[in-house]
């Protein structure tokens, strides 16, 4: 028992030595000279336009939902007046950013954990290291940098639609105008509630970038890692996110109330 305990304790400490060095080996490429502006801007394209459809129907469709699901209970209430700006201050503080991290950490951790867990496999990487070539500058900077950009830029637009979605939900039961609705739904936000909810995307998006990278980057031999590394990044990177997601709500209430 007393061995079985420090052999998983010895394994634990390998991974977290291994994603410290991973880390440091990422920072220390970032300033490097050479940077791969061809290859960040493709994977910009990569990670946010082609996440774009699938991140504006998921944004359109949370303002929707939601509208429809507390509509009837404020009415009970008598506080239906206040319904876009509870919709916009539950999707711009929590929801949004939380929702659409987590559906880009399907997308796009899976992805790049599946691309450098095969290049891993078939050795491009080693063929790279063996050319005087850096792996890590051009395959892990460019992609967790991409991830730290584009998400943020991903999100404020799903927030943007999910309003959208909002107004709509409003209007299935009655009559409200576009420009009464965002009206109150703007006057009920603060920059308190904006500035926390953007900053921590950037650590989303880093966190999915990160943990993609690394997981296909030390992908063991055989195809069946480049499965296992897609499968773990998405369910790490998810782990990261709700963890990342309760420290951020913290340190907002000791910021700001």
């Amino acid at each position: 028992m007393a061995s079985a305990i420090t052999s998983s304790l010895n394994r634990y400490m390998a991974a977290v030595g291994e994603q410290i060095s991973f880390a440091t080996q990422f920072g220390r490429n970032i300033f490097r000279n050479g940077f791969e502006w061809n290859e960040f801007l493709h994977q910009c394209y990569v990670v946010g336009v082609r996440s774009i459809s699938l991140v504006a129907i998921s944004g359109f469709i949370i303002g929707f939902v939601l509208t429809l699901q507390t509509q009837p209970t404020m009415k009970q209430f008598g506080a239906e007046s206040f319904v876009p700006g509870m919709v916009a201050i539950s999707i711009v503080r929590e929801i949004g950013p939380m929702i659409i991290a987590l559906i880009c950490t399907g997308k796009i951790a899976s992805s790049i954990g599946a691309e450098l867990g095969s290049m891993k496999v078939t050795e491009q990487i080693d063929a790279m290291e063996v050319s005087s070539a850096n792996p890590i500058q051009y395959l892990v900077v460019t992609r967790i940098l991409a991830c730290t950009l584009m998400v943020p830029l991903l999100t404020v637009m799903a927030d943007a639609l999910a309003f959208v979605g909002g107004w709509l939900g409003v209007n299935t039961q009655g009559h409200v105008s576009a420009t009464l609705f965002f009206r109150k739904a703007f006057a009920a936000l603060e920059f308190s509630d904006m500035i926390p909810a953007v900053v921590k995307t950037f650590f989303f998006g880093f966190a999915i970038g990160f943990v993609g990278c690394y997981k296909g980057y030390h992908a063991s031999r055989g195809t069946e890692s480049v499965g296992l590394a897609a499968n773990s990044a998405v369910v790490t990177a998810s782990l990261w996110i709700i963890l990342l997601d309760a420290v951020a709500v913290q340190i907002t209430n000791l910021l700001y109330y």
